[in-house]
């Protein structure tokens, strides 16, 4: 099935956020802040693996996911999606159906025995793969896929993520760097909005997480977490 409708990119970014809430996929904790891999302090957590369960709701995010790249980047752009292993698989499977394209997923590495493959399904030299991940924080695990691709002769200038963190300036320097647009849905913003207007939590930990978004490092060290962060 391809998606043909094109939603204000407004609307889709508050439908997910409350599809999000809807399915428990986020929780806010200032009290009791979560403790990334990273060593980061976070009073925001999401588990966007969460939407594979729910048949309509992720139904309406590949819809959103094919109208944001076609119109975003073109109907004509690509001729296969990948899937980075494991969250982005499903999903990768879901936007082929959308678009009528070839699915291909990579590994984090060669899985070390028969062919030693990393990149699974067929993909042609000179490709044009759009990558696609659950969500990014600021791309790091993003182009470990990327680069994947590109060394087994693909082309990649897209890629694009449901969810995008959008509170590190370094990812946007990241992906420019990388020359690969970044295309996404919903943010922690969006989520915040909706948190906010539905009067999910009280007042001191909806401020809380704003402060966190605005100067996440600075957050973090004031918790007990780390302070610097190599993205």
């Amino acid at each position: 099935m391809i998606q043909t409708t094109f939603p204000e990119r407004g609307v889709m970014a508050e439908l997910m956020a409350k599809m999000l809430w809807e399915i428990g996929a986020v929780h806010f904790s200032a009290d009791k802040p979560y403790k990334l891999s990273s060593g980061m302090m976070s009073p925001v957590y999401i588990d966007c693996r969460k939407l594979i369960s729910y048949p309509r709701i992720r139904s309406a995010i590949m819809d959103f996911a094919a109208a944001t790249v076609m119109r975003d980047a073109g109907f004509e752009k690509f001729d296969c999606v990948a899937g980075g292993e494991t969250a982005g698989i499903p999903f990768a499977a879901f936007l082929a159906e959308r678009l009528g394209l070839p699915m291909i997923y990579v590994r984090k590495a060669p899985k070390g025995h028969g062919r030693n493959a990393q990149i699974e399904g067929h993909m042609p030299d000179g490709a044009r793969v759009l990558v696609i991940e659950d969500l990014t924080t600021a791309g790091g695990s993003m182009f470990k896929f990327i680069d994947a691709i590109r060394a087994a002769g693909g082309v990649v200038d897209h890629g694009i993520a449901l969810f995008f963190y959008s509170i590190f300036p370094e990812a946007e320097q990241r992906f420019s760097n990388g020359k690969v647009q970044l295309h996404h849905i919903a943010t922690w913003r969006n989520v915040l909005a909706v948190a906010r207007e539905a009067k999910l939590f009280d007042h001191k930990t909806l401020s809380e997480v704003e402060a966190f978004l605005d100067a996440p490092l600075a957050w973090s060290g004031r918790n007990g977490g780390v302070s610097e962060l190599a993205l």
